[in-house]
């Protein structure tokens, strides 16, 4: 049976299985029964109204199916899924979506864990134990070829694991060349992991493949951030007339309202001011001042953290983003000797599908396999440019977008609008050139420093206001500010934000519109790239039918040689501004 298994595991995505593990035949043997199962999963297999998501983004077995040790079929299992289904298909059905959409969102989130009760730090995954290997490695390979790696997870025991649910990294990289290309990591879900590399350029490379959370350590963001989202906690600033022509002030703490996760410990009955958003049904809530009414509120700010972690979460989450050993064999590319390519000629046009890899650096250039892209020149980008509107949404990533074109674009200048820098709006104009480029932070919650109230829009609300058209390009991320919260609060917001676009682009179909996906660099408990990655399979299922343009620069940001950092260097922004300006102008 686990032969069979691996044999159709290897025709699908060209695994090689290494080597049979004694938990490999107990598990595969479920998996093996409920083919048909995840089938979706694995292939095309949908219309173009259904289309899956690429595998990288969600690891395709997970917890689609009981541990081992359970009795569960997969038809039970199925079960499960809907009746989680049932609890928020109702609430997502003014968006439009179906149940089977919903299902598919639930898989893509699903994610392996431990099998069994881990009782001591030691059974957790070692970085200084676990090891990758080069599959059937070769003197040498020709540009276009693939290469596969076998990740083996094990413990402090120097135990090899049973079970999936390791968040692993890998890329392929030649430091001479500045050249890199992000891995698809597959999770085995027996303690082995399948990589599969392109080889884009002529030269050389070696394989680096880094631990970023254990299985274990996975856990434990996952306990928080449904048990403790109000770790991350906010400031409202209450200010009004008080006696003899003094002016009153106080400062109380705020969050969103929901009823779960522990945000509902802000208190109940009269307890506090809560502020609906009568478009987007979203709720803040502040507690209720001493001395002034509800309606005295006037600025926000980033509170602070309330570390909730025990001793023993501290030890799974100190072995994070850490190197593991394997083989360091150069890996010889030579050119072509037939007819393979890896050139992209397409020209960039909305809803096109994201493989992995993306694309690959060389000599600090990203090469896109998305659709043929350039590079910029100050000319060329103030000609892109000419008579748009950009409107550019979401954190202080997208900001950077904002910065960087201020200096691409000498002739745009930026007017002093008197309003906190890193909220926004920011705002600057080229008379000359007829271009106006703006950049506000998203709605709350956000962390920042003290900012208006009346200056903090929901992107969802500012799409709904704009007119569009051909003129008009509006770009928008969203991420790093969620990533304590729960799944489907987020999924909320960015169904709301779907339902803008979908209008914008029914009343005015030639408006450009472009998603940044979520960039990597987050590494602790309030922030993990862990989250993040399941805020961005929300944010690609989505959008993935919508029609607009999915810039993924969670691959750049993950694969670049530069230490990542939320917010990347000058070289990761210069390409990810001439792919966005290639969504602009294809021509």
């Amino acid at each position: 049976m686990c032969s069979k298994v691996n044999e159709i595991l290897c025709s699908w995505n060209k695994l090689n299985v290494h080597k049979e593990r004694p938990c490999l035949k107990i598990l595969f043997t479920g998996l093996f029964l409920g083919i048909t199962g995840f089938l979706v999963l694995w292939t095309y297999v949908g219309s173009k109204e259904e289309k899956p998501l690429t595998s990288f983004l969600f690891q395709p077995f997970a917890k689609l199916y009981k541990s081992r040790k359970s009795s569960t079929s997969p038809a039970d299992v199925q079960i499960d899924i809907n009746s989680e289904e049932s609890n928020s298909s109702s609430y997502y059905s003014e968006f439009g979506i179906s149940s089977q959409s919903y299902s598919r969102l639930q898989q893509t989130l699903n994610w392996a864990g431990p099998d069994t009760t881990i009782t001591n730090v030691s059974m957790s995954t070692s970085p200084d134990h676990s090891t990758f290997i080069i599959q059937n490695l070769k003197d040498s390979y020709q540009i276009g070829e693939e290469l596969f790696v076998t990740i083996h997870a094990r413990d402090f025991n120097n135990k090899s694991k049973c079970y999936g649910g390791d968040f692993f990294q890998a890329k392929l990289f030649s430091q001479p060349q500045k050249a890199s290309v992000f891995g698809e990591v597959v999770d085995l879900l027996n303690g082995s992991y399948s990589v599969r590399f392109l080889l884009p350029w002529v030269g050389e490379a070696q394989v680096a493949v880094r631990l970023i959370h254990s299985s274990e350590a996975v856990q434990v963001l996952k306990h928080h951030r449904e048990t403790d989202s109000d770790r991350v906690f906010f400031n409202g600033y209450f200010e009004g007339p008080g006696p003899n022509g003094t002016r009153l002030k106080e400062t109380v703490k705020c969050n969103v309202k929901w009823e779960k996760n522990g945000l509902e410990r802000m208190g109940t009955g009269d307890c506090c001011c809560d502020y609906k958003d009568s478009r987007t049904g979203e709720e803040w809530r502040c507690q209720r001042p001493k001395s002034l009414p509800c309606s005295a509120r006037v600025y926000h700010s980033m509170g602070g953290y309330s570390k909730h972690v025990t001793a023993k979460e501290t030890m799974f989450m100190s072995q994070t983003n850490k190197d593991i050993n394997g083989q360091t064999t150069p890996i010889k590319i030579l050119p072509s000797s037939g007819s393979v390519g890896i050139d992209v000629t397409q020209k960039c046009h909305p809803g096109l599908h994201t493989p992995v890899p993306a694309g690959f650096y060389l000599n600090d250039v990203w090469t896109s396999f998305v659709c043929s892209t350039r590079q910029f020149t100050t000319q060329t980008t103030t000609q892109c440019l000419k008579d748009k509107h950009i409107y550019m949404m979401g954190d202080s990533t997208m900001r950077q977008w904002f910065e960087f074109l201020l200096k691409a674009v000498p002739t745009l200048k930026q007017m002093n609008l008197h309003v906190e820098y890193q909220t926004g709006p920011l705002l600057a104009v080229d008379v000359e050139n007829n271009i106006d480029l703006h950049w506000r932070a998203h709605g709350l919650p956000l962390r920042c420093l003290k900012t208006e109230v009346s200056n903090l829009h929901y992107i969802s609300n500012e799409i709904d206001d704009l007119t569009g058209g051909p003129h008009t390009v509006i770009v928008f991320n969203l991420g790093p500010h969620f990533t304590t919260y729960p799944l489907d609060f987020f999924t909320h917001r960015v169904l709301r934000i779907r339902k803008a676009v979908l209008d914008l682009l029914q009343r005015a179909p030639d408006t450009t519109v472009i998603i940044k996906t979520v960039n990597t660099g987050y590494k602790d408990v309030f922030g993990s790239d862990w989250y993040s990655l399941q805020l961005d399979r929300i944010l690609r299922w989505a959008f993935q039918d919508v029609g607009v343009y999915i810039l993924d620069v969670w691959q750049m940001t993950a694969c670049h040689y530069n230490k990542e950092n939320i917010h990347p260097g000058p070289v990761i922004i210069k390409n990810e501004m001439d792919i966005s300006l290639s969504f602009i102008c294809p021509d």
